[in-house]
């Protein structure tokens, strides 16, 4: 990330980020039964810039749930702490996420850090800022980090009973992507 940053490659004035979930082959140390479905794997919250470059770490929970919002809340801060290790403030930059992520905590955390949500809101609700241009922008940058996930076949379906070796190739894919800037 820092050599991603000091060559101008990180485009952070609008940020993306959303959810995958990861079915799994097998059983696993932290996978089981989510409440409702019947189906093994887990759930990652991912972030990513303009330019399709993966920002770590993500953030992941067991199961298929719909745990997008405690999630979020727990991502945010490491992403400011990955920010502040390569050197870059993210004061006033903008957070685009899907409607799932629309409460008013996932908002105050966001503003608590000095960013600017851009999350579709509930149309019963008050109006809130939106811009549906970089919600747009959104679909063609973190869906084509999720496509490109999608190419490493070990991680379309999660074969690993141990997590930490999981998301170590997880961790790999998308150093690989960020990468190829290089190759």
């Amino acid at each position: 990330m820092r050599k991603l940053h000091q060559d101008g490659l990180l485009e952070l004035t609008a940020i993306h980020g959303d959810g995958t979930t990861t079915p799994a082959k097998k059983g696993g140390d932290n996978l089981g039964y989510s409440g409702h479905k019947h189906l093994k794997g887990d759930k990652v919250v991912a972030f990513c810039d303009r330019r399709w470059n993966v920002i770590p770490p993500f953030v992941s929970a067991t199961g298929n749930r719909n745990e997008s919002s405690p999630l979020l809340r727990e991502a945010l801060p490491r992403l400011n702490h990955i920010a502040r290790a390569i050197g870059m403030n993210l004061q006033g930059s903008t957070i685009s996420l899907d409607g799932v992520y629309d409460c008013r905590a996932n908002r105050k955390a966001i503003f608590n850090r000095d960013m600017i949500p851009n999350i579709p809101e509930n149309p019963r609700g008050r109006k809130l800022q939106f811009n549906p241009a970089i919600f747009e922008e959104r679909f063609r940058t973190i869906e084509r980090v999720f496509a490109w996930e999608d190419m490493f076949r070990r991680l379309l379906l999660r074969f690993e009973r141990l997590s930490p070796v999981h998301y170590a190739f997880k961790t790999l894919a998308y150093t690989m992507s960020n990468l190829r800037h290089y190759g």
